[in-house]
């Protein structure tokens, strides 16, 4: 019976360690790279993003008051000098005027150039002389610039629910 016994522990102490090894093993081969965002508004994910070009071909599909809910990354273009109210993300040759959901939170004047990923819906929009020239004002146009708006525009539009900017390691 004890010789029984002995086999049977040994039998599961090599089972095991040979189990062990199999996990770790596997373990080292996937590799994770996980990044940290600030996040700005509603809480949203990095999962289920399109890049700039699913969005421009996005974009191009809509007409005046067609709208869809969309996330996407890109890279921002300029942001509102201000309180960072409203921000231009680069889109190809186009870019889209971004603005806040119910004024409930604003971006940091510094994040013009980074990547970052926005949450909310996309739709085209005829942009009043008036609301042109008051974003130029903002954007820190000069006199000039903001007298040479003389023309309704057809613009790319957003209204950012979330926004997750990536935090920038500090060396």
């Amino acid at each position: 019976m004890k010789k029984i016994l002995l086999v049977l522990a040994i039998s599961f102490a090599v089972f095991s360690c040979k189990n062990e090894q199999k996990e770790e093993s596997s373990n080292s081969q996937v590799e994770e790279v996980a990044i940290n965002y600030q996040s700005f508004g509603d809480e949203i994910t990095d999962e289920g993003v399109l890049t700039k070009t699913e969005m421009i071909e996005k974009y191009n599909a809509l007409k005046p008051g067609d709208t869809i809910n969309v996330k996407f990354t890109t890279t921002v273009k300029d942001v509102c000098q201000k309180k960072g109210c409203w921000m231009n993300l680069d889109l190809g040759n186009d870019e889209a005027m971004v603005r806040f959901k119910d004024y409930g939170f604003f971006m940091p004047k510094d994040v013009a150039g980074q990547e970052i990923i926005v949450n909310g819906k996309a739709y085209i929009e005829e942009m009043s002389i008036e609301d042109q020239r008051h974003y130029a004002e903002d954007g820190g146009k000069s006199k000039e610039e903001i007298a040479a708006i003389t023309e309704v525009k057809r613009t790319l539009a957003f209204e950012a629910d979330g926004v997750l900017i990536p935090e920038v390691e500090k060396e």
